[in-house]
């Protein structure tokens, strides 16, 4: 099924699946990408994610490159984990360097395919 006709969680869980490992992205970001949605609808997105669904998750952080408090206590401290393990380091003051570390968004064939914008 295409995901232009997809709900719009299904539409954002599209699309972070193209986030590759190394590489994050914010709400805000996906928000802009998938049209129609705040990052606030990003981060319900996210935190809705069925535990059998295999969404790189953790590779969406907050407008500053930090990790979003979880309302699970250590969330933010497996999402931090997992983006270490992925190889993004974090700042003494536990930021990600997003001019380095950020995602330039979807194959520009994929997000025409898929209805997506891109600048």
């Amino acid at each position: 099924m295409s995901l232009n006709k997809a709900p719009l969680y299904q539409r954002i869980y599209g699309l972070v699946a193209q986030i590759p490992s190394g590489k994050v992205a914010n709400y805000g970001q996906i928000a802009d990408f998938t049209g129609a949605c705040t990052a606030r609808m990003v981060g319900y997105a996210m935190a809705a994610i069925p535990p059998e669904v295999d969404i790189p998750w953790q590779r969406v952080v907050n407008s500053q490159g930090k990790v979003s408090p979880r309302r699970s206590g250590d969330g933010s401290l497996i999402q931090k984990q997992l983006l270490e393990a992925e190889g993004i380091p974090f700042s003494a003051k536990d930021k990600i360097d997003m001019k380095v570390n950020r995602w330039q968004g979807p194959d520009p064939e994929w997000a025409m395919l898929h209805d997506f914008f891109i600048d």
